[in-house]
């Protein structure tokens, strides 16, 4: 499944039903951003750090997220940003994550985890946010 993250106002009407557009509109104000998936918009706060600042400075993106392990969304960036990557114990539905120093994740359901990530932030609210996404609940 495709997710598309842009500074574009309306969804392209030749979107699939497989494909599922994401648009991330100019950053908010107080580390704000909003995510956009097909009608559904989602502001999320961007974490304090690094790698968050650097996400930040790369917006707008148009990207191609892909379905990993029932529970995330994920895409490969294409320059590295910093990284620290404690292990966070549990993930919560709707962390904006980066695995290793490139690799972009959203999660939309809560879990326990092993993996160590950098916190790039949350969306604030997820009601909706697996549907949007497509994902059976």
């Amino acid at each position: 499944m495709s997710i598309f993250i842009s500074s574009a106002s309306s969804c392209s009407k030749e979107d699939n039903k497989n494909n599922t557009n994401t648009e991330n509109n100019t950053p908010v104000t107080n580390g704000k951003i909003k995510i956009k998936v097909n009608s559904k918009t989602f502001t999320a706060t961007l974490s304090d750090n690094n790698a968050a600042k650097a996400f930040k400075d790369m917006l707008p993106l148009t990207i191609n997220m892909v379905e990993l392990n029932g529970n995330e969304k994920y895409f490969d960036l294409s320059k590295s940003l910093p990284a620290h990557s404690p292990n966070p114990g549990t993930i919560q539905n709707g962390d904006i994550m980066l695995y290793g120093s490139r690799t972009l994740v959203l999660f939309y359901k809560t879990f326990s985890t092993s993996y160590s990530y950098t916190r790039l932030g949350t969306i604030d609210d997820t009601s909706g946010l697996a549907t949007a996404l497509g994902v059976e609940t």
